[in-house]
């Protein structure tokens, strides 16, 4: 506002005195294409004229006619000088690109940890971070486990919940477009990858509550993510045991860009590590690009229009013959053993067809608007038909005996078979015009209307039988021995209409900053309106260590989706409400220095009350739900981060959890009773090392624990959540070496990869099978997960 009133004085005393004056209009950005807000440009000659870039990094300045330097200086970027020749009465457009003051593994610690909305909730991560972690399937999502409060037991799936919720209460954005996960998935290993290419990601943000009205309904989390807009011409390809990727991106003019992408996973090697040995034939591919176009008029601002393309297609097929079992479990006193044969197959195929655009128009420095629409289109299947023998028996543990690891005793013999035959078809469209009004510098004005489009096409049938020897082990139907039948037929269409508004308004001092806003929806099938306030305080005192306090407080509401709506019977429920959820957080972010090094604390507590819940059960990663708002629940805790350089040089982080979540169903006789994601506890940590004198030989460290999750007996609801299951231990440990290519005309670097996935052998548990021996006594079978794997992987940089 200084320069900006200094300025204008200035240039109405040169125009009153006869010199001629030319506008220059521009747009300052990073590296990655980003604008940069807060930028001060002043006139090397004469520093009285000067101005400051706005939000979107845009800048208008009047200068003398003639040859000078403008000088571009911002506390994260180094410092620039750009010369310019200013024409008489003539608009000229400068785009003018800034880098980091630091090198690049200190830009690690500026992305994390200063390079942030004053007044955003979000936790920031490197993408550098995210590809260089170790972890069985390689998928993005891994690094998001390692934040407080993200659970996720199990290495073969994308999925995740995060303080208390579940895998459906999550929301994910590509700039801006939602992008979704298989549905008909019931198993980690069937999944393939998540959606989000490590390779393309430029920026992370992960909200794990409290978010801005602007962004969508779940329950739990919001994840936003930003892919590259490549300023030259580099890519890379990496292959390895479990897969493969490769990437390239270009600026091919100052209107176009691009952004291509390729994924492909075959975890075969690894699955055969579980304890079901047979034949094992995943193979999932993908393919991405990301195209930007600067639509602007000759003359016009630099990216004034601007337009973001993103398609997407996924294949996966995934085929399994298994053959035999053999688990293992109980005490040391007393450890029994099931060994199963199994005929027969699983089958699950799908592809998805994924494309969205953001445009984005910039009708003055002051006012910007964009229309994002985006479209999903997914085909699956899943036919399974297994039949399994099998027996129980005691085995003798006293190493003196003749006997010793044989099976003793017999508890029961029996078999069981599962049959599916289920299809899906869905389309899901969405439509949403988002408008920023900066009022002033101190008062930002946002609103937006939203349009969303479901349509699901699902056949249903399947079935599980299971019998023993002269007795019926948990008979669903006793006469006919079948535990669940399922035969139906869904054809649902949904429209849900959204709006919000809110305004971000800072005290001059910029000490204060308070963000405050509503969403509303409106879903046809359930004929709700929901309005959903919320309300973020951000106060940073003028203190010699940088803190900042902060208190978001916020009502998010969650409307049904088809999986919802089916009941445990497979029966589609057509008086299902929308689940809601208050939270309260308060964090403190304190930056300080240690051993000469910057480093960031972060800690948060919170409160969730949750309204119309919908209870579930968990069966691997397929959540079947009660499709009744029949239960009420609370979840609270505190997540505690630091992050920073431990080794000079090397980012690593170190996450905290600790989780209480109970609901209270009203069918039960109990009262609250444990949630079936309430995960007590949760440590993990990422950690980076090098050589001290050979910074290209890297380690990286990939550390998750985290306390069982509850588990009961199937349909008895008293018994619910009763006991708690194993708890969860992994280490992913990998090893790099970088090699530069100096003297390749097409390749610069070549990196040689090792990898030790669960490099302590940790016996960990995804779930529980449970049978009835020929006593009565209920038996809780833990299914494994994969077992110690040394993976290799060459990648090459261009």
């Amino acid at each position: 506002m200084r320069y900006f009133l200094s300025s204008t004085l200035l240039l109405i005393s040169l125009i009153t005195l006869g010199q001629s004056v030319g506008i220059i209009r521009g747009l300052v950005s990073d590296e990655g294409g980003e604008p940069i807000p807060g930028v001060n440009i002043i006139l090397k000659s004469d520093n009285r004229i000067g101005t400051i870039t706005d939000i979107n990094g845009a800048f208008e300045i009047g200068l003398p006619v003639g040859s000078d330097v403008l000088i571009f200086s911002h506390v994260q970027y180094a410092t620039r000088e750009v010369q310019v020749n200013v024409q008489t009465e003539e608009v000229q457009n400068l785009s003018v690109r800034l880098n980091p003051k630091n090198t690049q593994l200190d830009e690690v610690e500026v992305i994390g940890q200063q390079e942030r909305d004053p007044i955003d909730p979000a936790t920031k991560i490197d993408a550098t971070s995210a590809r260089n972690l170790p972890s069985a399937s390689g998928d993005f999502s891994k690094v998001l486990v390692t934040l407080p409060g993200v659970a996720a037991n199990n290495e073969l799936s994308s999925a995740y919940n995060v303080r208390g919720g579940n895998f459906d209460e999550n929301l994910v954005y590509v700039n801006d477009i939602p992008v979704y996960r298989p549905f008909l998935a019931n198993a980690g290993r069937q999944e393939g990858l998540s959606f989000v290419n490590t390779d393309l990601v430029k920026d992370i943000s992960f909200y794990a509550g409290g978010w801005e009205s602007k962004y969508g309904d779940k329950l739990s989390s919001s994840l936003n993510i930003l892919y590259k807009e490549p300023e030259d011409y580099h890519g890379s390809i990496n292959f390895g045991l479990l897969g493969g990727s490769a990437y390239v991106g270009n600026r091919v003019s100052d209107r176009f860009k691009y952004l291509l992408g390729a994924r492909h996973s075959d975890t075969r090697y690894l699955l055969g590590t579980l304890e079901t040995k047979g034949q094992y034939l995943p193979s999932y591919t993908d393919a991405q690009a990301f195209l930007t176009f600067d639509l602007s008029q000759k003359g016009q601002q630099v990216n004034r229009t601007k337009l973001n393309w993103l398609l997407a297609y996924g294949r996966n097929r995934y085929l399994t013959l298994p053959e035999s079992q053999t688990t293992e479990f109980g005490s040391v006193s007393q450890t029994l053993r099931v060994q199963t044969a199994f005929e027969g197959r699983e089958l699950l195929n799908y592809d998805t067809y994924q494309t969205g655009f953001n445009l984005s128009h910039k009708w003055s420095n002051r006012f910007l608007s964009r229309l994002i629409a985006s479209g999903v289109q997914t085909s699956e299947k899943e036919f399974y038909n297994v039949e399994g023998a099998y027996r129980i028996c005691d085995v003798d543990n006293n190493p003196g005996s003749n006997s010793f690891n044989d099976c003793v005793v017999t508890r029961g013999i029996g078999t069981n078979f599962n049959y599916g035959r289920n299809n899906l078809d869905a389309t899901v469209l969405n439509f949403e015009l988002r408008n920023e009004l900066l009022i002033n510098d101190w008062v930002l004005l946002e609103a937006g209307a939203g349009f969303n489009h479901n349509k699901m096409e699902d056949e249903l049938n399947e079935y599980a039988y299971l019998d023993s020897a002269g007795f019926i082990i948990n008979p669903f139907d006793p006469s006919t021995n079948v535990l669940r039948s399922v035969f139906n037929e869904l054809d649902l269409t949904t429209q849900t209409y959204t709006g919000y508004l809110q305004s971000t308004i800072f005290s001059r001092d910029s000490a204060h900053a308070v963000n405050i806003g509503a969403r509303i929806n409106y879903l046809d099938y359930t004929q709700e309106t929901l309005v959903s306030p919320r309300l973020i305080y951000r106060h940073k005192p003028d203190w010699e260590r940088e803190t900042s306090f902060r208190i978001s407080i916020g009502k998010y509401s969650q409307t049904p989706f088809y999986r919802e709506l089916r009941d445990l019977d497979g029966n589609i429920r057509d008086d299902v409400k929308a689940q809601q959820s208050t939270h309260f957080i308060l964090g403190i972010e304190r930056l300080f220095e240690w051993w000469g090094r910057p480093f960031l604390l972060t800690s948060e507590g919170y409160y969730k009350r949750m309204t119309n819940i919908i209870p579930y059960d968990i069966d691997n990663v397929r959540l079947r739900y009660f499709a009744e708002n029949n239960a009420e629940a609370f979840a609270y805790g505190l997540d505690l981060r630091l992050n920073g350089e431990f080794i000079r040089g090397s980012q690593s982080w170190f996450s905290l959890g600790i989780l209480k979540t109970s609901e209270d169903i009203e069918e039960d006789d109990k009262d609250y009773i444990r949630r079936p994601s309430d995960q007590r506890i949760n440590l993990a940590f990422f950690f980076e090392d090098h050589m001290p004198n050979d910074p290209s030989v890297r380690v990286y460290v990939n550390s998750i624990f985290g306390s069982g999750y509850p588990l009961g007996p199937p349909n008895e609801i008293n018994a619910r959540n009763i006991f708690s299951g194993d708890e969860f231990f992994r280490v992913d440990i990998g090893f790099s070496k970088s090699l530069e290519l100096k003297k390749n005309k097409y390749l610069k670097v070549l990196w040689l990869r090792a990898e030790i996935l669960n490099a302590l052998g940790a016996d960990n548990t995804l779930s529980y099978s449970w049978i009835q021996d020929i006593s009565g006594s209920q038996l809780a079978i833990p299914n494994s997960l994969s077992a110690r794997f040394l993976n290799f992987r060459v990648a090459a940089d261009f």
